[in-house]
């Protein structure tokens, strides 16, 4: 039978060897954001200030990326918020266009 939690004195210690030692500092991250003036982006239209619509190549696919921006150090950077569809996704909207168009008459 196995149990979890805190391990009891005498089972299974790590060697003394790393004692003492601090784990190896991590690589700091490079984030595609702050490169986005290499990318490949192509901005199709900037729905308002902050939001925009671009199709871009990622990871040898081809997406229509909707997203919010924020400003960093007078940079603008892709933010979180946002969806990128697949071509097949986008051309499943954009041929439901006519019937998004529809709803949104009827409520309002």
């Amino acid at each position: 039978m196995s149990f979890r939690g805190k391990r009891k004195d005498g089972e299974d210690h790590a060697s003394d060897e790393n004692e003492g030692h601090a784990p190896p500092k991590k690589a700091p991250k490079t984030s595609a954001a702050v490169d986005s003036d290499d990318s490949d982006d192509i901005v199709v239209c900037e729905i308002s200030k902050n939001r925009r619509v671009s199709v871009r190549n990622w990871n040898g696919k081809i997406w229509v990326d909707i997203r919010e921006f924020y400003v960093k150090d007078g940079k603008q950077l892709p933010g979180k918020k946002g969806i990128a569809l697949s071509l097949d996704q986008w051309n499943v909207l954009r041929d439901n266009a006519e019937e998004i168009d529809k709803a949104f008459a009827d409520n309002s």
